[in-house]
C-alpha cells in the first residue's frame, strides 16, 4: 500500500479522500493536513466517514508539520487538494514535498467528480470573491421561474463536528442554528433561504447529492474559492473578475474551471476599466475559444444612504473575499466611499486576539474589518473589534445581515448587491439553449 497525506482545507480534501482513496485497498492515508481555516488542525477525519480500512479515523495534522508527517509515516504520495492559490504556492509546495521524498500528486476532475441523475449547473469561478453568489442566487431565480424545484449544493466548509455534518440540509433559519453554523456558512446559505431555495452542504457529497435528487427538479453547483465542482455538470459558469485581470492565468485551480466552461461572466464591468474587460477577455478565449461571454454588473443597493453621509464608519466586508481572495475592498467599501463617508476607520489597532492575527496574516488588507467567524470565540473578537473601534455607524458589506450574529451597538446600514447582465447572451439563453431548465 501506498503511503499518503493529503494537504488540505476542510472541503476539498475530504471529497477527495470520498471518491478516490476510501475503500482503496492500494493506498493507506496516514493524515491530512490543514491551513487557511482556523482550528481545523487537531481533529480527526471519524472512522464512520473515513469507511472500514480506517478503524480509528485519520488525524487532521497542521500543514507546518509536513516535513515530520512525511519521515514520520515513510509517505509515498502527497496530495494537494485546496484552492485559490496561485501557482507559484503549488510549485513551492510541489518543491518542498518532491525535496522530503514523496511524489506530490494533483487530481482531476475526471477522478474526483460525482454523476447526477437530475440537470446539473455548476457556477465556479477564478477566484474567490469574482460573483459567484449573486451569479447563483440569479440562476436559481430563473430556473424557480421555469417551475423547477431547485435544490443548491454548496461547496463545504465542515468546521464542527464532522461526522454530524456528513449531510446537511438548510430550508429554515432554525436550520442555521440547528447545525450550528459559522458566520461563513450563514453567509453563503442565509441567501438562499431568503429565496426559498432548499440548500445542501456537508462532508460526503455522494450521499449530499443522492438526497437532493429526491427533491429536486435541478441541482446548482455553488463552488467555493475557485474550485472546480464536485460533480460533472450539464452547463458550467464561470465567474471571471477583471478586478483582478491576469489572476485567471496563474490561480489555481481557477484555470481548469476556465479552460472547461461552458460558458464565461465577466463580472464587475461598471468598476473595471475596459482595459481590464479586454485582457481577460483575451485570457478567456485564448484557453477556451468561442465559449459564450456573458458581461455582467454587480450594482449595489444600501439600505440607509444617510448613515454613512459626513459619519467616521466602520467597513465590514466578506471575510474570504479580502483574505486569501486578495481583495483589498468590497461591496461595504464601495458604498463608503459612494454615499460620503468622511472616514474609514482602520480597525487594525483596536483588533482582538483572532482578528488581530489576521492581520498579521493578510497584510494588504486595508481600512476594513474581515468578517471572521469561524467559531465562536472569532465571532467574539469580531464583535469585541467592532465595539473598540467606537464608529460614528458601521457598514455591513457581508452576504448576511451580520447583525442576526452579533449585537452591534451602533447605527448600521446594509449593502446588497446583485448580478446584472447586459446585453446579450443572458443567462436566461443560455440555460435554455443548454437544456437544464428541467
Amino acid at each position: 500500500m501506498k503511503k499518503v497525506i493529503i494537504m488540505g482545507a476542510a472541503g476539498r480534501d475530504f471529497h477527495n479522500f470520498n471518491t478516490y482513496f476510501r475503500g482503496n485497498e492500494e493506498y493507506q492515508v496516514v493524515a491530512f493536513t490543514a491551513t487557511q481555516i482556523p482550528d481545523i488542525a487537531g481533529r480527526k477525519y471519524p472512522a464512520e466517514l473515513a469507511g472500514e480500512l480506517y478503524p480509528d479515523g485519520i488525524p487532521i495534522e497542521a500543514e507546518e508539520d509536513l516535513p515530520e508527517l512525511v519521515e514520520e509515516h515513510d509517505v509515498d504520495e502527497v496530495v494537494f487538494s485546496y484552492s485559490d492559490v496561485s501557482n507559484q504556492y503549488v510549485m513551492e509546495r510541489a518543491s518542498l514535498v518532491n525535496s522530503v521524498g514523496p511524489d506530490f500528486k494533483l487530481l482531476s476532475p475526471a477522478h474526483t467528480s460525482l454523476e447526477s441523475s437530475k440537470p446539473l449547473v455548476s457556477i465556479t469561478a477564478v477566484r474567490t470573491g469574482s460573483g459567484k453568489s449573486q451569479t447563483t442566487r440569479k440562476v436559481t431565480d430563473i430556473l424557480r421561474d421555469h417551475g423547477n424545484v431547485v435544490a443548491v449544493i454548496r461547496h463545504p466548509m465542515p468546521y464542527g463536528d464532522l461526522a454530524a455534518q456528513r449531510v446537511q440540509r438548510f430550508k429554515e433559519y432554525s436550520d442555521l442554528d440547528k447545525h450550528k453554523c459559522t458566520i461563513e456558512e450563514r453567509e453563503e446559505y442565509e441567501p438562499h433561504i431568503d429565496r426559498g431555495n432548499i440548500v445542501y452542504a456537508g462532508v460526503d457529497y455522494e450521499a449530499i447529492l443522492r438526497r437532493a435528487e429526491e427533491e429536486a427538479d435541478v441541482i446548482v453547483w455553488d463552488g467555493g474559492n475557485n474550485d472546480f465542482s464536485f460533480y460533472k455538470s450539464d452547463f458550467s459558469i464561470v465567474l471571471a473578475d477583471p478586478l483582478r485581470a491576469g489572476h485567471e492565468m496563474t490561480y489555481y485551480p481557477g484555470n481548469i474551471s476556465l479552460r472547461t466552461a461552458d460558458s464565461v461572466i465577466i463580472n464587475k464591468v461598471e468598476t473595471a476599466t475596459p482595459e481590464q474587460v479586454n485582457k481577460i477577455r483575451h485570457s478567456v478565449y485564448g484557453l477556451n475559444p468561442g465559449v459564450p461571454i456573458v458581461e455582467a454588473a454587480s450594482p449595489l443597493t444600501v439600505e440607509d444612504p444617510d448613515v454613512i453621509r459626513g459619519k467616521k464608519v466602520l467597513v465590514v466586508e466578506d471575510g474570504p473575499t479580502v483574505t486569501h481572495g486578495g481583495m483589498n475592498l468590497g461591496a461595504g467599501t464601495l458604498a463608503a466611499r459612494k454615499y460620503g463617508a468622511a472616514e474609514l476607520i482602520d480597525p487594525k489597532p483596536f483588533a482582538a486576539a483572532s482578528i488581530k492575527d489576521t492581520y498579521e496574516k493578510y497584510d494588504h488588507i486595508p481600512e476594513l474589518l474581515p468578517a471572521m467567524g469561524y467559531g465562536p470565540n472569532q465571532v467574539e473578537d469580531l464583535e469585541e473589534t467592532i465595539e473598540n473601534c467606537s464608529p460614528d455607524a458601521v457598514v455591513i458589506g457581508t452576504p448576511i445581515d451580520l447583525r442576526r450574529v452579533i449585537d452591534i451597538d451602533f447605527p448600521t446600514t446594509r449593502v446588497r448587491y446583485e448580478l446584472q447582465e447586459i446585453g446579450s447572451p443572458d443567462l436566461e439563453e443560455l440555460l435554455a439553449s443548454a437544456g437544464v431548465m428541467g
